[in-house]
């Protein structure tokens, strides 16, 4: 019987399923990552939805990458207080990633009526 399958790309689908199972996924439970940012009190600082306040940065949706997230979150430069792997393990850390990454990105000063009413008092 012929081998329809080239050796080589048989090789290469071996190796890059190999590489991929050693992968972390990052793709995190979003329902798991919103109750874990409120029961750690990261809501206090951020807001509910990561939007920011007078003692916290906007978070959400994050900008960063799971890894650089939780590498940020372990050691953060600032008042934030460091979260070891005693509060939150990395894979509740990208839990709360993937939660702020649901959120909407705050809409443009210029696209909030409120904020451009000429006719207010």
């Amino acid at each position: 019987m012929k081998n329809l399958i080239p050796k080589g790309f048989a090789v290469l689908t071996l190796l890059a399923a190999s590489l991929l199972h050693g992968q972390r996924n990052d793709s995190g439970n979003t329902g798991n990552g919103k109750r874990l940012f409120v029961q750690n009190g990261c809501y206090e600082c951020h807001g509910y939805v990561g939007q920011g306040g007078a003692a916290g940065a906007r978070i959400a949706p994050s900008s960063m990458v799971a890894e650089g997230f939780i590498r940020y979150v372990r050691r953060p430069f600032g008042q934030m207080p460091p979260y070891t792997e005693k509060v939150m393990s990395d894979s509740e850390l990208t839990d709360v990633w993937a939660y702020l990454n649901t959120l909407p990105a705050a809409k443009p000063a210029a696209e909030i009526p409120l904020l451009n009413d000429s006719h207010s008092k």
